[in-house]
């Protein structure tokens, strides 16, 4: 069986019923569960102290489990990010893991591949996604697949204007806001050329322009074969709005840059979401509207 433990770096976990659920659920896909000792530690609103949720990384990292999953995101990651050990994160991809995450495990991703170059993987979590009362099937179907090493791209459906489109380039990205949040430090990995997609939540269509602004004016879209969008979810309009959208947002962007901006990739704060490798060559190829990252 294909071990997989459960550990929770960032955001405290209110109630150990969804991660249970969770527990429950992959080994019924066949995974073999562990659930790592403090992944129900309380600090603030912290999955325990700092110290705490640096070990049980360090900790998962040393046992180097099939697959590292996280419990949730939130914010937490960014304490720790100075006092990684990325080199023994790196030993345990060396040795077969797979760290698996999205929202706040953006720290994780563009760490590890900013210090060591080791990939990991973009997909669910265990009690935002495995632990929800209701499960879809496409989620979970395509962990499993990226997990046995069986899936080989996602598709989705964009935006019309991108036909033909054939893009080659390392794939990376994140969430938009904790992806900015490193923009700077040493945690920011130089990619150049790549495909780097996006997401966010509860983040206004204007603060979304605003950061996508911070990224073209620092070099780092104009460097990039192609920009993807995926999900901007939760956030509230505004009286002052007065026709401003998030559409109007990326028309903005798009008018700025020669580096094609698509959207609609089935990734973020949804329930539904692919899985995809962080800091892999991929090719994006689009025919008509239909887009197809393959690695």
């Amino acid at each position: 069986m294909t071990s997989l433990t459960l550990y929770t770096p960032a955001g405290v976990l209110l109630k150990a019923a969804p991660t249970r659920l969770a527990a429950r659920r992959l080994r019924d896909m066949g995974f073999d569960v562990l659930i790592d000792e403090a992944a129900f530690a309380k600090s603030q609103r912290f999955g325990g102290t700092d110290e705490v949720r640096l070990e049980a990384i360090h900790r998962v990292a040393a046992a180097a489990p099939s697959i590292a999953l996280a419990t949730r995101g939130g914010y937490g990651l960014t304490r720790l990010a100075d006092r990684i050990d990325w080199k023994r994160l790196a030993r345990s991809v060396e040795r077969g893991t797979r760290w698996v995450g999205y929202s706040d495990l953006t720290v994780l991703q563009m760490g590890l591949l900013a210090h060591t170059g080791a990939p990991s993987w973009c997909g669910p979590l265990a009690a935002d996604d495995f632990g929800r009362e209701v499960l879809d099937e496409v989620t979970p179907e395509c962990f499993a697949e990226a997990m046995h090493g069986e899936l080989e791209a996602v598709g989705f459906r964009t935006e019309a204007g991108f036909d033909g489109l054939d893009a080659k380039g390392v794939l990376w990205g994140g969430n938009l806001s904790v992806l900015v949040s490193l923009l700077g430090t040493p945690h920011w990995p130089q990619v150049k050329g790549g495909i780097l997609f996006l997401e966010d939540v509860a983040e206004h269509p204007y603060r979304v322009e605003r950061m996508l602004l911070q990224l073209h004016q620092a070099g780092v879209l104009a460097r990039q074969k192609a920009v993807v969008l995926g999900a901007f979810t939760d956030w509230k309009p505004s009286p002052m709005d007065r026709g401003y959208t998030l559409k109007t947002a990326v028309a903005q962007v798009r008018s700025l840059l020669r580096v094609p901006v698509l959207t609609d990739l089935p990734f973020g704060h949804v329930p539904t979401k692919v899985t995809m490798p962080f800091g892999r060559p991929v090719r994006l190829l689009v025919d008509g509207r239909d887009v197809l990252i393959g690695w």
